[in-house]
């Protein structure tokens, strides 16, 4: 299917396992052509709470950017989400928009997505799943930027995940 090529983060560290394969699910009827990372689990970065998993989900759509968003927004409420949560806590399910084509804006949303280049759960599942694929505003392969990403600095670990 022709389309816009979308890259999203999954995070989740409340009933991890059933919210994670919730997720793809879920993406699944809105996105074609899915394909995910492994999944890893990860220590809560930015509050004390307990480990996410974490994948990256390559898809494809006709939507536009904003359409996305709300849809992402959408899945994340069906699967228990509030949205007057603080941005560091605890929750059922996180979907990011991370990257779409090569796009480089700051609205509806900033891409490609920040966090991209200093959280540990994003870059290494996107080395993972696109290794090749250049960031759109660094112009580097994420797997270059993986290599040169201080490990030190976040824990991670992949995970033998169950899909069924």
């Amino acid at each position: 299917m022709a389309g816009h090529c979308i890259l999203i983060s999954v995070g989740s560290n409340i009933d991890r396992e059933y919210y994670t394969r919730a997720s793809i699910k879920a993406l699944a009827k809105h996105f074609n052509s899915i394909r995910c990372s492994s999944v890893y689990e990860s220590e809560s970065v930015g509050f004390a709470g307990s480990p996410f998993y974490n994948l990256v989900v390559s898809a494809k759509t006709t939507l536009s950017v904003n359409d996305v968003c709300q849809v992402l927004k959408k899945i994340e409420r069906e699967h228990g989400r509030k949205h007057h949560e603080k941005k560091f806590c605890s929750r059922t399910l996180d979907l990011d928009l991370l990257t779409y084509d090569d796009k480089v804006i700051s609205t509806p949303v900033v891409l490609p997505r920040e966090e991209i280049l200093y959280n540990a759960f994003v870059l290494w599942p996107l080395a993972e799943l696109v290794p090749q694929r250049k960031h759109p505003s660094t112009g580097r392969s994420y797997q270059s930027l993986w290599d040169d990403f201080d490990k030190q600095k976040q824990h991670l670990w992949p995970i033998n995940f169950s899909w069924s």
